[in-house]
């Protein structure tokens, strides 16, 4: 303990100590009894119906934040790949070498964009499905809610029975 808190503590009498603490809780007492009581619920209800509001009016900014990254996003990809096939074909060109090229690898070129448009459209078939699914599967338990709640209410109310005294 440093000096300073034992100066304070020699200061201070335990009378004016226990004074001080009777003052405090009197005050605390009458700051709880002066508000208004409200059913827990209500409070608790009101307050998840505010927060799930909040949450619907924020969807539409994210959709449209999502939206605008993801096209911006593609627009990145696409002037990365075309600066880069300007480059190349400046430095080809610079150097002398033969732009030149044969049947077999512009076949090349075209079958594997084939193959990667494919690819992403099976990627994007699987994508939507899946989403489809979990989006049903979401909706199946929003409406079994109501099940799973009278499944507690019947459990509770069996645990009460074992606590409660039946008159005869």
């Amino acid at each position: 303990m440093s000096q300073a808190d034992q100066n304070v503590k020699q200061q201070t009498r335990p009378e004016q100590t226990a004074k001080q603490e009777v003052r405090i809780e009197q005050t605390t007492k009458s700051e709880i009894k002066s508000e208004p009581t409200q059913d827990f619920f209500v409070t608790y209800k009101q307050n998840v119906e505010r927060y799930f509001e909040n949450m619907e009016n924020s969807i539409p900014k994210y959709y449209q934040t999502i939206l605008e990254l993801q096209q911006e996003y593609l627009q990145t990809c696409e002037n990365m790949f075309k600066a880069t096939i300007t480059v190349q074909k400046e430095f080809v060109s610079k150097t002398g070498l033969s732009l030149d090229q044969s049947t077999a690898a512009s076949k090349f070129v075209v079958d594997t964009t084939e193959a990667a448009i494919k690819a992403r459209t099976v990627r994007d078939q699987i994508l939507l499905t899946t989403i489809d699914t979990t989006k049903d599967n979401v909706k199946e338990w929003n409406n079994r809610i109501p099940d799973f709640a009278d499944l507690n209410r019947k459990i509770m109310q069996y645990w009460m029975s074992s606590f409660t005294f039946r008159k005869n």
